[in-house]
């Protein structure tokens, strides 16, 4: 990707993508960050000696790619404040904010603009995110390339051909690291009051979750099939599913996700005004 890119926002995630582009063959030099005092940008630029910029406006006229990487509630006067540089650039615009869809991010630049709106998650701080993409129609299909190649810097990238969608991202991958840090938390919890260490039970809980992911990602059995490979009749692992089975367990994570994409939309319309 020979595009020259420039991240509005120089936080962890747009610092994770800056870090996951350069380790993939991007050129330091061709990437520009941006932050309001230059104090914030003194760490980003020594370690990963990029282009930086406190004028949004000066850092966008030079970009193809524009990924918006603010908070969603000063998007609306950053995305203002650069409408003429973007109308004269017309670069990809691509926003990591939660909850502002395309249409309302487009209106802000100024109209007619090829808009990616992206989901990510946080483990793509550790280079094994998963981001759920969707385009505007003005998106060409090398722009789509662009995009992919962009996120897939720090993890998976899948792409959704409806923007509602993204509420089921959301729920799925965006927010779900947390719940995977609950069940930690429950197995560390319970681990302790059955006799061992904490550190022990925590060390223990994190390499069995890391393992089943990883067995879950190679294989080509589905997780139902994985499960059932564990288990033998009448041993543990069967007394303990069945446990979780008998109290609900999928209609909880199912009722929990649920919640989670109506709150998604909900924040979508606060968010934008609409």
């Amino acid at each position: 990707m020979t595009n020259k890119i420039t991240f509005i926002g120089a936080g962890n995630m747009a610092s994770a993508i800056i870090g996951g582009l350069i380790d993939s063959g991007v050129t330091p030099a061709d990437i520009t960050a941006t932050a309001p005092r230059e104090s914030e940008l003194d760490t980003i630029r020594t370690r990963l000696n990029i282009q930086t910029q406190t004028d949004n406006n000066a850092a966008a006229s030079q970009a193809d790619v524009l990924v918006l990487a603010v908070k969603p509630q000063i998007m609306r006067d950053v995305c203002e404040a650069l409408s003429d540089t973007v109308k004269q650039r017309n670069p990809l615009v691509i926003s990591i904010a939660a909850g502002l869809d395309a249409a309302t991010i487009d209106q802000w630049l100024g109209g007619d603009n090829a808009v990616v709106r992206c989901m990510p998650n946080t483990p793509s701080l550790v280079g094994r995110g998963a981001s759920g993409l969707y385009a505007n129609a003005r998106v060409s299909d090398a722009q789509r390339d662009v995009a992919t190649h962009l996120m897939e810097a720090v993890g998976i990238v899948e792409w959704v051909e409806e923007e509602a969608l993204l509420d089921a991202v959301t729920a799925v991958s965006g927010s779900a690291p947390a719940y995977f840090f609950l069940m930690l938390e429950a197995m560390e919890d319970a681990a302790v009051k059955l006799g061992l260490p904490a550190d022990t039970a925590r060390r223990l809980a994190i390499q069995t979750a890391l393992g089943a992911a990883t067995m879950a990602q190679q294989s080509d059995k589905d997780p139902a099939t994985l499960k059932q490979n564990v288990m033998s009749p009448g041993g543990t692992t069967e007394q303990a599913i069945q446990h979780m089975e008998d109290a609900q367990l999928r209609t909880t994570i199912a009722d929990a996700m649920q919640a989670c994409a109506k709150r998604a939309q909900a924040m979508s319309k606060e968010l934008s005004g609409h």
